[in-house]
């Protein structure tokens, strides 16, 4: 009986393992845009690797993902001279000003 449950509770340990590793490579969640033309666009499970160009420019975003999101200005997630970037926690949205004009990429913080 013993040797069953050691058998189940290292069965759990390595399913659990397989999982965090499977999800190393997304950010889990879900990222809303709204873009210039009011349209709604949501975006599941993005990978943390490389750049996430947007379809079109985007005025606001709610990161309902468990990573931090960078969002940037460019199409190639690059901050041109005189220009930021903008650093989104999760579980928080934010809208972009006239000044700064509107997103057009993003990264996800791994």
């Amino acid at each position: 009986m013993a040797a069953r449950r050691s058998l189940t509770a290292l069965t759990g340990v390595v399913m659990l393992g397989l999982v965090v590793t499977a999800c190393e490579d997304h950010a889990l969640g879900t990222i809303e845009l709204r873009t210039e033309r009011e349209s709604v666009e949501v975006l599941s499970d993005p990978s943390v690797k490389g750049c996430h160009r947007f379809r079109e420019g985007v005025v606001h975003v709610n990161n309902q993902t468990l990573n931090d999101i960078i969002l940037y200005t460019t199409p190639d997630c690059t901050e041109p001279k005189g220009a930021e970037s903008v650093y989104l926690p999760t579980e928080t949205s934010d809208e972009a000003v006239r000044s700064t004009g509107l997103w057009r990429s993003f990264t996800v913080v791994h």
